[in-house]
């Protein structure tokens, strides 16, 4: 842990387990299937109007190298053993060695020119990128984005206090559970910074003990913070990225079986219904859900049959497999798929489009709907109430909100968080991309 002079609470990433689950799933997987692949990603600020300074800068990349002096503590390998049984022996066995290798793999510049005259100034954007193989430079995601964003709080917009936040979290947490919903804590990527994130956690864990005393039925059901997760002794959280798919697609070089790829192989590492939600939209809902309605297939079976002349054979197989389909249909990814993750477009229209498809496949079982596209207490009573009357079970995995919710000091108004992020640019040499 390290802390600055000047302050009592620790700076920059404090621990190996100080990321999201889902970043260690997919390294997981990744390790499996794709280990020495080389990929690239690019860093995107989508709030430009916010820069650093040359100390911002500074003190960044100090945080960023010291991120290779960062291993998985014994304690920490023994938690990952016992509380996450889906991360295979193999994998924990490449953690216990695993080192991040900033100097080799991350390349920071500071970019201070001003746009109007070209003129350098103190103030700059930040240009981040990452290369190396895929299952080396997985985990730079989640530590990157939250240090680039402490950067900006520490020094570009100094004017908060921590007074609050930890009350501030209870009340959002009791609003939450009053109303009956099950949610987690989504923070790290774009938190003001770890002690913000784990005072936030204090006050949720708090209001979870309230609810349970007053019998209330919501659920505080965990955080995608490993960290904290072991710290408060409540579950880790998680489901899959994007990353997962575009990185699939852009190393098979086939976008129209690339989706099923992806689902067969994350089947193929974890098992069926284990860390199993599903993110529906990296190329659009409608082509993901052709993949979802297809059978589970096995690895090593083709995801597309040669086409060829048909055999009489090959009439008689089609007839009997048409027959034992009637009889006893194949389970597809949806029957497997605990359900699915809703992260753009509109919501609502979301729960419409899988109640449609959920029911055109004749799958009956309750199935999950996670919301996590910038969620406040609103939205989740909103979603929750369509939800439930469509037939779902809605979970809420809550970010920002609650990890960067602050006000200055003299005005009272908003400090608003930064909204940054790292995408796989490319794999195998091919470009990696999102179609929303």
């Amino acid at each position: 842990m390290d802390f600055n002079s000047s302050s009592p609470y620790p700076e920059g990433v404090i621990s190996f387990l100080d990321t999201d689950l889902y970043k260690l799933t997919m390294q997981c997987a990744v390790l499996k299937y794709y280990k020495d692949v080389p990929v690239t990603y690019s860093f995107t600020n989508r709030t430009p109007e916010k820069k650093l300074s040359r100390k911002a800068f500074s003190w960044l990349e100090e945080q960023v190298r010291r991120l290779g002096n960062i291993s998985l503590s014994t304690d920490e390998f023994r938690y990952l053993q016992t509380h996450c049984p889906y991360l295979t022996p193999e994998y924990l066995k490449f953690l216990q060695d695993f080192r991040l290798r900033p100097r080799d793999q991350v390349v920071l510049k500071f970019l201070p020119v001003d746009q109007d005259t070209g003129a350098e100034t103190d103030l700059g954007d930040v240009d981040i990128k990452i290369s190396g193989t895929w299952s080396e430079t997985i985990l730079y995601e989640i530590p990157l984005l939250a240090l680039t964003s402490e950067a900006y709080f520490k020094f570009m917009d100094p004017d908060w206090t921590y007074d609050g936040q930890e009350d501030k979290a209870f009340e959002k947490g009791i609003r939450l559970l009053e109303a009956g919903c099950v949610f987690s804590e989504f923070g790290t990527r774009r938190r003001r910074d770890y002690h913000t994130q784990a005072l936030v956690f204090r006050g949720l864990t708090k209001a979870s003990k309230e609810a349970e005393k007053r019998g209330l039925s919501g659920k505080l059901s965990g955080t995608s913070n490993v960290h904290l997760a072991m710290r408060f002794d409540i579950p880790p959280v998680g489901t899959v990225a994007h990353e997962w798919f575009m990185g699939t697609a852009a190393i098979t070089g086939d976008y129209t079986v690339a989706t099923e790829e992806a689902l067969c192989r994350w089947v193929g590492c974890f098992g069926e219904g284990v860390l199993g939600i599903a993110l529906t939209d990296t190329f659009g809902t409608p082509e993901f859900l052709k993949a979802f309605s297809k059978p589970v297939r096995h690895l090593g079976e083709p995801a597309r049959k040669t086409e060829r002349k048909p055999s009489m054979a090959d009439s008689f197989i089609s007839a009997a497999t048409t027959w034992l389909k009637e009889h006893k249909p194949d389970k597809t990814y949806a029957d497997v798929f605990t359900g699915v993750r809703q992260d753009s477009g509109d919501p609502k229209t979301f729960v419409k489009l899988m109640r449609k498809f959920y029911d055109k496949q004749g799958i009956r079982d309750k199935k999950v709907i996670v919301f996590s596209d910038s969620l406040n207490i609103a939205r989740c009573l909103e979603y929750k109430q369509a939800s439930e009357e469509a037939g779902f079970q809605p979970t809420f995995g809550v970010g920002t909100f609650f990890t960067n919710d602050f006000v200055h000091i003299d005005t009272g108004r908003k400090s608003t968080p930064l909204n940054i992020v790292i995408k796989l640019s490319s794999a195998a040499g091919r470009p990696a991309i999102k179609i929303r």
